[in-house]
């Protein structure tokens, strides 16, 4: 496969799932992501790293490159930890991350996610809860994503997912800027 890559597998979803809810409302407390972009409308965030916002200075939202840990992260240490964790061991900067369910029968339309930001960095999906297998495709390769595995895949290529399930399915979405690139990126070594 050239577009997907799996990095992990038996990675135990409890611990995440429990911390999800744990959290009275976790899904309802920011709609950004499906009011905003029409691509993601059927689909429910928790961001746990978002855009430093200050860092805008009359850029498009897609090329902004700081990213910080957002207030509601506080509540899912778990999360953070694996992600800390894991950039650590792909030498690799932390960079936007949220919790994302995809409910029974919906789904991501096809987009390429463009700009400054993606095109520099790794993105990848760790699946949570997801009864048959995540679909996923992106150019013209699919995948089913099985619980419990991590996946990188190339978001630079027209992709899409769809729930054809009959529960919601939960992933962790996240992205990282390999440190070789943090000068290119920021001016600076990491």
């Amino acid at each position: 496969m050239k577009y997907f890559k799996r990095i992990k597998s038996d990675i135990d979803p409890t611990p995440f799932l429990d911390e999800i809810k744990g959290v009275s409302g976790a899904w309802d407390l920011a709609t950004g992501r499906q009011d905003k972009i029409a691509v993601q409308r059927e689909a429910k965030a928790i961001p746990l790293r978002g855009l430093r916002k200050s860092a805008i200075n009359g850029r498009a939202r897609r090329d902004v490159h700081e990213s910080r840990w957002t207030t509601g992260s506080k509540t899912f240490p778990v999360a953070r930890a694996f992600l800390e964790q894991f950039a650590e061991e792909q030498d690799s900067i932390l960079g936007r991350a949220k919790i994302v369910s995809l409910p029974a029968g919906k789904r991501v339309y096809p987009h390429i996610d463009r700009g400054d930001y993606y095109r520099v960095r790794n993105r990848y999906h760790l699946v949570l809860a997801s009864a048959l297998g995540s679909w996923m495709k992106a150019a013209d390769e699919e995948v089913r994503m099985g619980q419990g595995e991590l996946w990188w895949f190339d978001n630079d290529q027209m992709h899409e997912a769809n729930n054809d399930g009959d529960q919601d399915r939960i992933h962790m979405i996240f992205d990282m800027l390999p440190t070789e690139r943090a000068q290119e990126v920021f001016g600076h070594a990491a």
